[in-house]
């Protein structure tokens, strides 16, 4: 029997999470070696999130940048201070800044 549509939906997105989970790993292991292979993953699994309305998870989302979804490792591509309630993550590619918030 063929499946109904909203457990295929729901395959589909699982699959799509565990793909983008796997292409922020992939391009954690690379980017020592081929850094455009690792802007080239982080973009992938940004795409992948958009098309199949997948949130990344927390942890990959602050570690690509929002405007040209460069891969953000901090000393390399991006810049990373802490200011009086934020964490400020510049990145080196395109001057964005982005605002995270913490609490003491």
């Amino acid at each position: 029997m063929a499946r109904s549509r909203k457990q295929r939906k729901h395959l589909i997105k699982e699959m799509a999470s565990e793909r983008i989970c796997r292409l922020f790993e992939l391009a954690e292991e690379e980017f020592s070696t081929h850094p455009e292979r690792s802007f080239r993953y982080a973009a992938l699994a940004r795409k992948l999130g958009m098309r199949y309305r997948v949130s990344i998870p927390r942890k990959y989302r602050q570690k690509v940048c929002r405007s040209c979804n460069s891969y953000l490792v901090p000393g390399s591509t991006c810049r990373v201070r802490l200011q009086k309630n934020n964490i400020c993550i510049t990145c080196l590619k395109c001057g964005r800044i982005m605002r995270y918030p913490y609490k003491r």
